[in-house]
């Protein structure tokens, strides 16, 4: 991935959930049909989006990406949270429904 085309990414006004995984990587086999479900569940409110650390070594240097799988939330270009380890799905619909409910400036 570009530096350009992740900045682009990141800079999305819906929140964008993003994996540094890599094919190897047993917990990262186990936190792919979540991610999947998550992705469906959101819809267009929010971007689900996967970064195989071995193909963009750069870019999951920059951003320290030590351990895998990491997860990474950001919006309107800013970090707003991160993860290292297997997440659960409540707990990622939680973090993004929370981005989504502050940007609709609901709570």
């Amino acid at each position: 991935m570009s530096k350009t085309s992740f900045t682009e990414l990141i800079n999305s006004k819906e929140p964008v959930l993003i994996d540094f995984y890599a094919d190897w990587c047993g917990p990262c086999r186990v936190q792919a049909p979540m991610l999947e479900e998550l992705k469906k569940e959101m819809g267009a409110r929010a971007k689900v989006v996967k970064i195989d650390v071995d193909r963009n070594e750069a870019l999951a240097s920059k951003l320290q990406i030590f351990s895998i799988p990491t997860l990474m939330i950001f919006q309107g270009g800013e970090l707003k949270w991160r993860a290292m380890g297997v997440q659960t799905l409540p707990v990622l619909k939680q973090q993004l429904e929370a981005l989504i409910s502050e940007q609709a400036g609901i709570g």
